[in-house]
């Protein structure tokens, strides 16, 4: 037995000494000493010897197993010594290479005009109110004198989710739910995304941004209509801008007026942008209608209100001097990257 238990050892460290991975380590070690390796075995037999054997074969089995785990212990740490210098070597840095570059976003152009827009307002007063971009028709139509005939309304100019429920076509819905729902004065703007059904070109897209403002109270005039858009206008694109009202007809204001500004350009004289005109139309206005009013349950003969809205796409498309409405739209950074 004795002879066995050397020979066990002189196989098994050989075995060992040639192992290439800490694998290899370990199914050995189940080999030769675990509860039914070749060690274990030949250990079981020693019921077989004599009183004499037994302490004798027992010393030269534990000199055996010792030796066997000393020898795997120590395998153990050189391979990974091994896998450490590996892997060192494959994660070596170069250091004369050059760095990535992490770019650093910016914001969008709307949404530049839209934070320009709102800090102007807020600097006179106004708070900005949100609404939700799927809305009702009574809110989108009906409470702002829309009759049910009105162009707006019909399938190929809006997309309707339902017969109660539409994508809003403008932020006017927020005005409102403002006016139904907030205490008397009212002097907010509502930013957000508008929908309608047109076919994407150079002036035109289905989806696209507002920002309309609402101003209710006791009153409230026209003068003071122009006078806050003067203020917004000189401070957008200068202190030289004037602008110029024009009779329109808009079904929630009466009066109601188109907006132009001075070219901030050429300064009025005319120029490729303006057409030659000197103006350039930004937006529409016009005091609230008493219908509208009493839809929202305002009493007209108490209380009055101007209202005026601007698309945020036109307004950047003025200012950066952009020619189509897609660009803003592509996500191409060679053109975004320019603002």
């Amino acid at each position: 037995m004795q002879e066995k238990l050397l020979n066990l050892q002189e196989v098994a460290l050989s075995e060992i000494k040639d192992a290439q991975s800490i694998e290899q380590i370990e199914n050995l070690r189940v080999k030769y000493l675990g509860k039914k390796g070749e060690l274990t075995s030949i250990l079981k037999e020693m019921g077989k010897l004599s009183s004499e054997e037994r302490p004798i074969i027992g010393k030269v089995a534990n000199e055996v197993r010792e030796a066997l785990e000393t020898g795997i212990s120590n395998k153990k740490e050189e391979l990974k010594a091994l896998e450490q210098e590996r892997k060192l070597a494959s994660e070596i840095i170069d250091v004369t290479m050059p760095g990535k570059v992490f770019t650093v976003g910016k914001k969008h152009p709307i949404t530049q005009i839209i934070d320009e827009v709102t800090e102007i307002f807020m600097g006179l007063g106004f708070s900005v109110a949100e609404g939700p971009e799927v809305e009702t028709i009574e809110n989108n139509f009906d409470a702002l004198n829309a009759p049910k005939d009105h162009p707006s309304r019909d399938m190929s100019d809006t997309f309707y989710v339902n017969s109660e429920l539409l994508l809003r076509t403008q932020t006017s819905p927020v005005q409102v739910r403002t006016m139904k729902n907030e205490e008397l004065p009212i002097k907010v703007i509502s930013p957000g995304r508008c929908f309608r059904y047109d076919s994407p070109d150079a002036t035109h897209s289905p989806m696209f941004h507002q920002i309309e403002g609402l101003v209710v109270g006791k009153d409230v005039t026209m003068a003071q209509l122009k006078g806050t858009l003067d203020n917004f206008v000189q401070k957008l694109f200068g202190d030289k801008t004037k602008t110029k009202f024009r009779p329109h007809n808009f079904p929630f204001t009466e009066p109601s007026a188109e907006v132009d500004v001075t070219c901030f350009k050429c300064g009025g004289e005319g120029c490729q942008m303006c057409k030659q005109e000197g103006w350039i139309e930004i937006l529409g206005s016009g005091m609230v209608h008493p219908n509208v009013l009493r839809n929202c349950g305002i009493d007209p003969e108490v209380y009055s209100g101007f209202a005026f809205g601007m698309g945020v796409e036109r307004l950047a498309m003025l200012k950066y001097e952009i020619d189509d409405i897609r660009l803003l739209f592509e996500n191409d950074m060679r053109f975004l990257d320019q603002f």
